[in-house]
């Protein structure tokens, strides 16, 4: 059930009266009490109804909102808590919402590394004891996944503040193809996640096309304050629109691929569409489909279509086609060899 904004400050506020046991409490005083403050609060000049007062005691009396309020009525006149500590602020947290804030936690953990959520950090703690103290024994229902062991991520709050600063990083770097470390400047622009890994995407130089680092091969990081940053309006949505993963292979423009998927994998690439410009082109009767792309070819797609075994084939174009078969080939080759 959701509650609009006056239900909440007249729930809270007849809480309030409610826990002042030092005096007493007529339908007369908390009418007048809870239109003070809707007039407070929300600049309401006319007081509210004794109807709806008593609309709101029953409702908090009621398990609908989860409040269970002790609430009773002496002497004929007065309303009191019959348990002196009750509190609807205070009620125990269910089990659904301890299912809740178990998972919110779980996920706003992942980006740990940013100081941005630093200033919730001990938030984040106090509903972790919050949690083990109502809850120990429970068991998550929601697994993420994460790799605590990558390397690289104790740069993700450097790189992110010299983002936003807009500083030149002097970057030390060691891709897996070189057997020596280089030292660059670096214009970084934006930060982007891809299969469980990290990269910065920016610029060397403005003649230099954008470029991807993984944050798993940066050695080191320093800072060139005398060189003027680099404005460049980098829009990363339409630089990604046509790709799969980081790489975008300047020059190379989105072709259409064509694709068959048997019966097996038909279904879960219909429900999670390998990528946003998929488009069902026919569906067999054996159940397999036809479906086109509209990407620009690189690495990443390679490695995303050969994961489905034989349950895949490209059809076109006829160059992808021909990688392929050569991967294929080759692999099957590398099995017939004896161990």
């Amino acid at each position: 059930m959701s509650l609009n904004k006056n239900a909440l400050i007249r729930y809270k506020t007849i809480d309030k009266c409610l826990q002042n046991q030092y005096r007493t409490w007529t339908l007369e005083d908390l009418i007048a009490a809870v239109s003070d403050a809707l007039h407070e609060y929300e600049g309401k000049e006319s007081p509210v109804s004794k109807r709806t007062i008593q609309s709101d005691i029953q409702m908090m009396r009621s398990e609908k909102l989860g409040y269970n309020a002790p609430i009773v009525v002496y002497d004929k006149k007065f309303y009191k808590y019959e348990d002196d500590g009750f509190s609807i602020t205070a009620i125990p947290l269910t089990e659904t919402d301890m299912n809740v804030l178990t998972e919110t936690v779980s996920m706003l953990k992942q980006f740990k590394d940013f100081s941005l959520f630093s200033d919730v950090s001990d938030i984040l703690q106090r509903l972790e004891d919050k949690i083990y103290a109502e809850k120990s024994n429970s068991k998550p229902v929601i697994h993420l996944d994460k790799n605590e062991n990558l390397k690289g991520l104790h740069f993700l709050d450097e790189i992110y503040q010299a983002i936003i600063k807009k500083v030149v990083l002097v970057i030390t770097y060691k891709s897996f193809n070189s057997r020596e470390e280089k030292q660059f400047p670096f214009h970084p622009f934006i930060l982007k996640e891809f299969n469980n890994r990290w990269f910065l995407i920016g610029k060397t130089k403005k003649s230099q096309p954008i470029r991807n680092l993984a944050l798993d091969r940066i050695m080191r990081i320093d800072y060139d304050f005398n060189l003027p940053f680099l404005e460049d309006d980098f829009n990363a949505d339409a630089y990604y629109k046509n790709v799969v993963g980081v790489t975008v292979n300047i020059g190379l423009q989105p072709r259409k691929i064509e694709l068959w998927i048997d019966a097996v994998n038909a279904p879960y690439v219909i429900t999670k569409p390998l990528h946003n410009t998929q488009r069902l082109i026919k569906t067999n009767e054996d159940g397999s489909i036809i479906i086109h792309l509209l990407l620009i070819e690189n690495y990443e797609l390679d490695r995303l279509l050969l994961g489905f075994g034989n349950g895949l084939e490209v059809l076109k174009p006829e160059r992808m086609r021909n990688r392929m078969r050569s991967i294929i080939d080759k692999s099957l080759a590398r099995y017939k060899e004896d161990l």
